[in-house]
């Protein structure tokens, strides 16, 4: 499960609530031996940055959904190997699979998430709506 990332003041920043639980735990891994991307989650001044890392996979073989404000990054790979000889056949079969799914909150603008792939690191950004953005600190004239 995605740890939960602290703010440095007591309250609760809206990482904490958008990124504080994955809807897809580990639940399996012991038993399949699945091996999950290790994940970034940043909160910038005006969008969040989600960096997948996935060595080997290439940008086509990547599915990301948004459905009922939920984000779901997926990947199916399946190679297969295959060596004829005169007295021997050798077939090797590799099958890669993950899914990840996160909760958004309602102020991030769904429509304009966007996302690319380089050097096997999927990067999606997804902007703040103009309400969530952080304000610059304004000082209050006294009358």
């Amino acid at each position: 499960m995605l740890p939960i990332l602290k703010n440095k003041n007591f309250f609760p920043s809206i990482v904490d609530e958008f990124f504080g639980r994955d809807y897809l735990p580990n639940l399996f891994e012991f038993q399949t031996g699945i091996n999950m991307p290790s994940v970034n989650i940043i909160e910038g001044k005006d969008e969040f940055r989600i960096e997948v890392a996935a060595p080997g996979l290439d940008k086509g073989d990547f599915r990301i959904n948004l459905e009922n404000n939920v984000l779901t990054i997926s990947s199916e790979k399946e190679e297969k190997n295959e060596e004829k000889d005169e007295r021997y056949m050798r077939r090797e079969f590799s099958y890669t699979s993950f899914r990840r799914s996160f909760s958004l909150p309602v102020t991030v603008e769904s429509e304009k998430i966007a996302a690319s792939h380089s050097n096997g690191v999927l990067t999606i950004l997804i902007p703040k709506r103009e309400e969530a953005k952080v304000k610059p600190a304004k000082q209050i004239d006294i009358r």
